[in-house]
């Protein structure tokens, strides 16, 4: 079997991967790139893009049905084929190619392809043909989608979202197993392009809020329109002749039957490190079964192990994983001194309409008794009114002693935009007062944004 010695070894060549790697690349080429599956990166191949562009497609679809009200209707036909055929050729020509081509430009020798494993804390084993031998290890090995007991069977079958773009039409009916991004963004477009669709969720909870009024908000808004069985669990799945027969017993003990086209398996992500036999590297690891790390340095424990992006199940997002990627670098250049990176505010948004977006701290994280919270509803604005959907609330998050903003939850049209202006300003250490110095233009969505802020003000007061 080949040995091969080297200073770096980075595991996985996606978003978190690439930015550990242009970091270390500048020092030296004592480095190798290890990846198992295809190139791409998750986010352009199935995750962010695509996703959006289905999500894109469902929301114009929407817009023409709901076109009545401003005196507009038109007759439209949804040609399924031609929406996956887009799909596919946009993601292939614009997002994936332009990874494909960075990949393409680093040197053959600095990349190997193949499933990595540990054999000791310093040695990986590649596909049982390459042993490396590294001084510093980077895994940024990504994830895969978690697959339940219940579905275990069914797994080369059942579609996930590294397999839903790859159809040629749209189903006449869909499952979506799960309420959290994925399933809420997929599910609503299938919805929208015409397919029979049904959300099941697990705890009762939706989307990413974890303040209780906020979570009523979206459950109350996207029962509307979606049909959405929040609370039970799956206890059989069998393929049939047309389709799947699924089995789910609601939390108020009802039993539900139903035969699906297809069944997307969306109840998150788990790391990839989990088949990558972790109990031969000498990491500390925590109840999960992952490596333990400072999220500062990325170190794992104190070895010279870095972790990054996806594969810590814990922020699974495009910006999240280039910053780790790059931080895990740099304390891996500068192992063993010790040097941190900089965290920014949390972000998640949630492509969904409304829109569901988080900002700063979790309300959850907060002690209720030192903040306070400034609402305002979608309805109070001029916009809001303008585009007809009165839809959806924003509460802020505010330290009462100093009037810092800490967090935000905001639930509607534009909550995107209004996110951005309030994540810069908690990057900016801003009061309430400090960011309503900001003009608003009129009309905008982002008046809503001021009015939740006002109303913290007049608290602060």
């Amino acid at each position: 079997m080949e040995t091969r010695e080297v200073e770096y070894a980075i595991l996985g060549v996606g978003t978190a991967g690439l930015g550990a790697f242009s970091r270390i690349r500048k020092q030296t080429d004592s480095l190798l790139l290890i990846q198992h599956g295809p190139y791409g990166t998750t986010c352009a191949r199935v995750g962010c893009m695509p996703s959006k562009m289905l999500i894109a497609a469902g929301d114009l679809a929407h817009a023409i049905d709901e076109g009545a009200y401003f005196g507009i209707d038109g007759q439209y036909q949804v040609n399924g084929k031609r929406v996956f055929e887009r799909i596919k050729q946009d993601r292939t020509e614009k997002f994936v190619g332009s990874v494909l081509k960075y990949v393409d430009s680093i040197k053959d020798q600095l990349k190997v392809e193949g499933k990595a494993t540990f054999v000791d804390p310093h040695t990986i084993d590649v596909d049982g043909k390459l042993r490396v031998k590294a001084d510093k290890i980077i895994l940024a090995c990504g994830s895969t989608p978690y697959v339940s007991p219940v579905f275990e069977h069914l797994r080369d079958e059942l579609d996930t979202s590294d397999t839903i773009f790859e159809l040629d039409d749209l189903p006449k009916s869909l499952a979506v197993v799960g309420l959290g991004v994925i399933a809420l963004e997929l599910g609503q477009a299938f919805h929208r392009l015409g397919v029979d669709t049904t959300l099941y969720g697990r705890s009762g909870r939706i989307g990413s809020f974890t303040h209780p009024d906020m979570q009523k908000e979206v459950m109350r808004t996207l029962q509307q329109e979606l049909n959405i069985i929040p609370l039970g669990s799956f206890t059989r799945a069998i393929k049939v002749d047309d389709g799947y027969e699924l089995t789910y017993v609601t939390g108020e003990g009802e039993t539900i039957v139903k035969t699906y086209e297809r069944v997307l398996l969306a109840s998150g992500r788990a790391s990839n490190l989990r088949s990558m036999k972790l109990e031969n590297a000498g990491l500390p690891l925590d109840s999960r079964g992952l490596p333990q790390y400072d999220p500062l340095t990325m170190q794992c424990g104190t070895a010279p192990v870095f972790i990054a992006g996806d594969a810590t199940e814990d922020l699974p997002l495009w910006h999240e994983a280039y910053i780790e990627g790059r931080i895990a670098a740099d304390s891996a250049i500068n192992f063993p001194a010790r040097k941190e990176g900089k965290r920014v505010p949390g972000l998640g948004i949630y492509f969904t309409d409304p829109q569901i977006v988080s900002v700063g701290a979790d309300y959850s994280s907060l002690d209720p008794d030192r903040i306070i919270i400034g609402r305002a509803r979608m309805a109070q604005g001029p916009r809001h009114e303008i585009y007809n959907d009165r839809r959806g609330m924003i509460q802020v998050y505010v330290d009462r002693d100093n009037g810092f903003l800490l967090g935000a939850e905001i639930f509607g049209r534009g909550a995107e935009h209004m996110a951005q202006s309030l994540v810069l300003a908690i990057e900016h250490t801003m009061t309430v007062a400090e960011i309503l110095q900001m003009p608003v233009y009129h009309p905008s969505l982002e008046e809503v944004m001021k009015n939740a802020l006002n109303n913290a003000l007049f608290q602060l007061r």
